[in-house]
């Protein structure tokens, strides 16, 4: 076992080093948002090859304001203009006036938020589901109400297969298994999270939103998702957080914070380092990732990393996603990386 890990770390420093060539340079990651700076991403992660998500640079992420951190201090994310992008001194990383989203000075979005109430243990399960049938290729999703937003239960897995320069699809089953697919969902990169081919007409502002590009999108973005639905941006993931009422049982923002939220959006079992509570449906499955360094590409962590996109981004280089592990939180990586997606309804 020392030595598969030692293998694994040698090999992810080879895929940091890659990325750094490719996307980026590499710094350490931070948390995106109001995570309390006492939560440290390099603390979080469990296994060796998460390193990869260290690939970020302040030279390639353009300059984020250092107040959108509660410690205040800019640390590997550098101050980001403005002018690029509104970021909110809130600590969200959007503003609310263009986001159309409200937020407080904590980064938590505003009373208008709706407590959600657990509605599922391992004998009763009462939360309050529907489904949704997508059109394009007929295959139908549970959904599930938590607090004010309605989410798709389970991971989006319509084939969305304009090919890239290196590869000849953007989504991809984990090892290549439709099992997986049917499983966990697709795995997609960011220009097919953003329909960067504009397959789909609502999609006109993200048309050429692929790797190397800054999109700047405000408004609300379908991407892949069925009609009806879009891809979650940074602010409903925290609107999705304050629902569970993370902060009941903590002080500070502390790190149990983290492990609050998560764990009950995990599933039950399934994962191999901290299964979840699943209290109130939402059922995230570890279904892994994947990204291309130019002209292989790896995926890694099924079972052990469930990685779910937001239609945010810092500059050209990188793209915000809940990351769930033993906890939770928003992170970022090059978009050259696939990740899961959930589906949120209009």
């Amino acid at each position: 076992m020392k030595l598969l890990r030692l293998w694994v770390l040698v090999f992810s420093a080879f895929i940091v080093f890659a990325c750094c060539d490719d996307d980026c340079s590499c710094t350490s990651s931070q948390p995106v948002g109001d995570v309390s700076s006492s939560i440290e991403t390099s603390s979080s992660y469990s296994s060796a090859d998460e390193k990869s998500s260290s690939s970020v640079n302040s030279s390639s992420v353009k300059e984020k304001s250092s107040s959108s951190r509660k410690d205040g201090s800019s640390s590997s994310l550098e101050e980001k203009s403005s002018s690029s992008k509104d970021v909110s001194s809130s600590g969200t990383a959007k503003s609310s006036e263009s986001s159309g989203k409200s937020s407080s000075s904590s980064g938590k979005s505003s009373s208008s938020i709706v407590l959600a109430t657990p509605c599922k243990t391992d004998s009763t399960d009462t939360c309050e589901y529907g489904s949704v049938k997508d059109e394009r290729d007929g295959q139908t999703y549970k959904t599930v109400k938590i607090g004010s937003q309605w989410w798709m239960a389970e991971n989006l897995n319509y084939a969305y297969l304009q090919p890239t320069a290196e590869e000849d699809s953007s989504s991809f089953c984990f090892d290549n298994l439709p099992e997986n697919c049917e499983k966990y969902g697709r795995l997609y990169l960011w220009s097919a999270m953003m329909d960067s081919a504009g397959v789909f007409p609502e999609n006109t502002k993200t048309k050429g939103c692929g790797r190397g590009v800054e999109c700047d999108v405000s408004e609300t973005v379908r991407g892949v998702c069925p009609k009806g639905w879009h891809v979650p941006d940074e602010s409903e993931w925290w609107t999705l957080r304050d629902a569970l009422d993370a902060f009941s049982i903590v002080e500070n923002d502390s790190v149990d914070e983290i492990h609050y939220w998560g764990d009950k959006l995990k599933t039950t079992s399934g994962w191999s380092d901290k299964n979840g509570t699943d209290e109130y449906g939402f059922s995230a499955l570890p279904g892994g990732f994947a990204w291309v360094i130019d002209p292989i590409s790896y995926q890694s962590s099924l079972g052990t990393y469930g990685r779910f996109w937001s239609t945010y981004e810092l500059g050209d280089c990188c793209g915000v996603f809940l990351n769930l592990f033993t906890g939770a939180m928003l992170d970022y990586l090059p978009k050259s990386f696939a990740n899961s997606i959930r589906c949120l309804k209009d």
